[in-house]
């Protein structure tokens, strides 16, 4: 049987569920006729019609392997094994401290492992939907640390930090990446191009693999460019706040919007053209007869199961266009709490706590903007926020919560004047444009239209008038019609 992916309100199969639920859920059934539809024929696609113009088309055999099963009693009877090897055989350390530690990292693996063997599942199955539902728990525990670290007072919250690292609680300086701009400078001739080097350190390739990983969340080269954009007057706009904020003019336009972004972006729009156009046909393992077939099949299991491009015109109603706004917005706020945090909580950029921050948004952010897409594009069968996408909203106005609470004095430095000017200036083009486009134009074209309608009607009319019948022979037909209709 093929586990196809959900193409309609009507049923998917096999492990095609895990791609594709609208309450993010894994369909229970029993083994070998995985889904709620009738089977296909081994091979076989998905009918056109139950696909929408988006998906690709999945061809898969329907192995169902050792791999693949929950293993729910397997990793509760380690669990207890595990349980039960400390409370009997290990002897308790007197180290209260020791003792808090670890019985705060055991609650958490406990919570992980219910989570990974029976949370519900996204829109995501490979490379194994326990990866995608191991994030979601980490998303939870992620949210009540930040909820636990908001209800602290300031200096207890940052000297909690010294439980994670002993390095930290201390208040560190913000580097400051501006001061001499000149990109050759004469003056010094050892390295007239010492200011280029030293602009040049790990933060480069970071943001270009950023940036490619985020258009593949996003899927769409204009929305990833007035985000980046957007991101660099937001450093402009705050350097008065955050030292780190102040670059160089090339730094901002040419190092990171053109040569970072700009290559990562189009890294990653080729990367999604080659997934829109690839072939998902899956086979198992055991049943590719050639090494090199099986070593294939093996890398491909880190590829997607399926493909949906991404179609957010926002131009397209008032709805779709204020969603896509606050998705930036959200994007955009994420973005400024990785300097914020770290700043108020004394971590610095290096930090490891920084780089595990931004590898789990990179896991979340994508599942998360899928079940936006998804909430978005047919809100009749998904009725409600997918739960990652919920978890990542609430995540993100937690952390800024924290930076208004630890720091309220640096956000409420006043912007300059002219800076202010632009803020404004901007918001006022954005809120004309969005009256005109679905109010104003609106209004102009259904006028348009009923003038258009009012003026066919006077020419049936005069045209019936100068026929000498008096009446017109639309509604005869419209009648006969009905007439047939009820006939029938």
């Amino acid at each position: 049987m093929r586990r196809g992916e959900r193409r309609s309100h009507g049923g998917a199969l096999g492990k095609a569920a895990l791609e594709e639920q609208p309450d993010g859920g894994v369909m229970e059934a029993p083994p070998g006729s995985r889904g709620d539809s009738p089977p296909a024929a081994p091979g076989s696609a998905a009918a056109p019609g139950l696909r929408r113009s988006t998906e690709s088309e999945v061809y898969d055999d329907g192995t169902n392997t050792f791999f693949w099963r929950a293993h729910t009693l397997t990793v509760l009877f380690i669990l207890t094994c595990a349980l039960g090897y400390v409370t009997l055989l290990e002897e308790t350390p007197q180290d209260t401290a020791y003792n808090t530690k670890r019985g705060i990292v055991a609650s958490i693996l406990v919570f992980l492992c219910f989570g990974v063997t029976q949370a519900k599942d996204g829109p995501f199955s490979r490379p194994h939907p326990a990866y995608w539902r191991f994030w979601l728990c980490v998303s939870v525990v992620y949210e009540l640390f930040l909820i636990f670290i908001l209800f602290q007072t300031v200096h207890d919250g940052r000297q909690f930090m010294k439980y994670i690292d002993p390095n930290l609680g201390v208040a560190l300086p913000e580097r400051d990446y501006g001061g001499n701009c000149l990109i050759y400078d004469p003056g010094n001739k050892t390295d007239p191009f010492h200011n280029v080097w030293d602009k040049l350190d790990g933060f480069v390739p970071a943001h270009f693999l950023g940036w490619y990983l985020k258009t593949l969340m996003i899927r769409d080269w204009w929305m990833c460019m007035i985000i980046s954009v957007m991101f660099e007057f937001l450093e402009y706009s705050l350097e008065h706040q955050l030292p780190n904020f102040s670059e160089c003019w090339w730094d901002h336009w040419i190092m990171d919007v053109i040569l970072c972004n700009g290559f990562g972006i189009y890294c990653g729009m080729k990367t999604l053209g080659w997934l829109s156009l690839k072939t998902y046909k899956w086979q198992g393992l055991w049943n590719i007869p050639t090494y090199k077939g099986k070593i294939k099949r093996i890398a491909f299991q880190f590829t997607p199961y399926s493909w949906v491009k991404f179609e957010w015109k926002p131009a397209s109603s008032l709805r779709r266009w204020l969603a896509v706004c606050g998705i930036i917005f959200v994007f955009l706020l994420a973005e400024l709490n990785t300097f914020y945090l770290k700043f108020v909580l004394w971590m610095p950029p290096e930090h490891y706590l920084v780089l595990l921050r931004l590898v789990f948004f990179v896991n979340v952010g994508g599942v998360g903007m899928r079940e936006i897409y998804d909430f978005m594009d047919d809100p009749k069968f998904h009725k409600k926020l997918g739960q990652q996408a919920w978890l990542v909203a609430a995540i993100t106005v937690t952390e800024f919560l924290i930076v208004v609470k630890y720091d309220p004095y640096t956000l409420m430095l006043s912007l300059p004047f002219y800076i202010t000017q632009c803020w404004i200036l901007g918001i006022i083009l954005v809120l004309t444009w969005t009256i005109w486009r679905f109010f104003i134009r609106d209004i102009t074209l259904r006028c348009k239209e009923i003038r258009r309608q009012q003026q066919e009607h006077k020419y049936e009319k005069d045209k019936c008038l100068s026929n000498g019948d008096g009446h017109s022979s639309v509604p005869d037909e419209q009648n006969g019609n009905k007439l047939r209709e009820r006939k029938l």
